[in-house]
């Protein structure tokens, strides 16, 4: 059995060894996956390495940024890069290896390149844009057709971001007072979360076809980290198969995301989304007046022709009528002839008729039936029409044409009816 040592002087010889062995400075690759700055000023962070699948841990290690080191550091990183230091970057820093007897193996960074940083988004956006390409993806919003009038828009913005603001402002107070409905899909533009957030976005969208004419992403520029968010493969993949044009304003003039380069059509500014949706409008106006004018001339062009046409018919078809009236006056004047005819021997033959009704009304007037000889017989102002209608001792008033009689009647006697008369005589027989 060798001889025994301590924990201490274990570690102590751990600690003699790695210096012996590592007694300089080292470049080293790795990805920020915690960082914390605590109250003295120190920078504590957990680095490590990943698989090429980008997901498996291969290799983590803590290091340190000692206070006085960490504000020249944190200072010259974030004026090269524009971003801080934060959880996901890829970073090469310059780093001696120390251990503790206490807290174990760490690196102790001095050195920070932001050169690196900023190469590692350029290389993984360019590894986005070839697999696009190569997957035939990359143009297909492009292609799609952008609608004449543009005015409801889908908006994919933070709702608390100055750009949303100026970009809705900019759609409102437009010279030509045009309207545009928007609709805010509030969304994350920056952070872990941004890739997650902008898909559930995009495919909220989708869930509405032919709703929107248009969709635009706008977050009003940032950092170049902060703009990485936007080279994601999955985000751009999405805006690629889109049913609609996507318009971005993500940027500034010297960035361009992967998002923008597959988008319809990129703008740097979301003040310069909104100027693009107000010219798409006032080009869309322009057509359809030049298309009015057109139609105008075009179909008082052929009203003119048509009258030119109605003209020369009319004029040839005089002599025609003249003809035709000529050929046709005796005809028409033998056709007044006979309905003249017809009309006076109606009304001979109507006159006649009068006549005849007016004869047999005057032979049926009472005066002149008296005058034959027959008589009226009434009784108390009413007619008598037969025996039966009185009774002995009546007082009935007979009528002649030379005067009148009152009678008394003393007696009555039935006549026989023809039918009675018949039937006595088969009785008798």
């Amino acid at each position: 059995m060798s001889e025994k040592i301590s924990l201490s002087e274990l570690q102590a010889i751990i600690k003699d060894t790695l210096y012996l062995a590592h007694p300089g400075f080292y470049w080293v690759a790795a990805e920020v996956s915690e960082i914390t700055e605590n109250s003295t000023g120190h920078c504590y962070l957990e680095l490590i390495e990943k698989h090429p699948d980008d997901k498996n841990v291969r290799a983590r290690v803590k290091a340190i940024i000692w206070s006085n080191r960490y504000r020249f550091l944190k200072s010259f990183f974030e004026n090269i890069t524009g971003e801080s230091l934060k959880e996901g970057l890829k970073i090469l820093v310059k780093a001696k290896v120390e251990y503790h007897e206490l807290y174990g193996l760490s690196l102790i960074i001095s050195d920070i390149d932001p050169a690196f940083t900023i190469g590692e988004m350029a290389m993984k956006r360019q590894m986005v844009i070839k697999r696009l390409e190569e997957e035939g993806v990359f143009s297909m919003n492009k292609e799609l057709n952008f609608p004449g009038i543009p005015q409801r828009i889908a908006v994919i913005s933070s709702k608390n971001a100055a750009g949303y603001t100026d970009f809705v402002n900019h759609l409102k107070n437009n010279s030509y007072g045009y309207v545009f409905y928007t609709a805010l899909f509030d969304t994350v533009m920056q952070g872990n979360e941004t890739e997650q957030s902008v898909l559930s976005a995009l495919d909220k969208i989708a869930g509405y076809p032919g709703l929107f004419d248009v969709a635009v992403i706008i977050r009003g520029g940032g950092s170049v980290t902060d703009l990485s968010w936007f080279d994601s493969y999955n985000i751009a993949y999405y805006v690629t198969q889109f049913p609609i044009p996507v318009l971005t304003g993500i940027g500034h003039e010297k960035d361009l995301s992967v998002t923008d380069m597959v988008a319809y059509q990129s703008l740097k500014t979301p003040t310069a989304v909104a100027g693009y949706l107000i010219d798409s409008l006032a080009d869309a106006e322009t057509r359809l007046n030049e298309m009015s004018q057109d139609i105008s001339r075009y179909s008082l062009s052929i009203i003119e022709e048509n009258r030119k046409v109605i003209d020369r018919v009319r004029i040839s078809l005089i002599p025609v009528a003249r003809l035709i009236i000529s050929d046709n006056k005796s005809e028409v004047e033998k056709m007044r002839l006979n309905l003249m005819s017809n009309v006076l021997n109606s009304l001979e033959k109507m006159k006649m008729k009068c006549e005849s009704f007016s004869s047999a009304l005057s032979i049926l007037d009472p005066d002149n039936v008296l005058r034959r000889g027959y008589t009226i017989t009434t009784m108390n102002s009413r007619l008598i029409k037969s025996a039966g209608d009185v009774k002995a001792e009546d007082l009935i008033d007979t009528r002649f044409s030379d005067g009148r009689i009152e009678s008394k009647v003393i007696g009555r006697q039935k006549t026989k009816d023809k039918r009675q008369k018949i039937k006595d005589k088969r009785s008798n027989s």
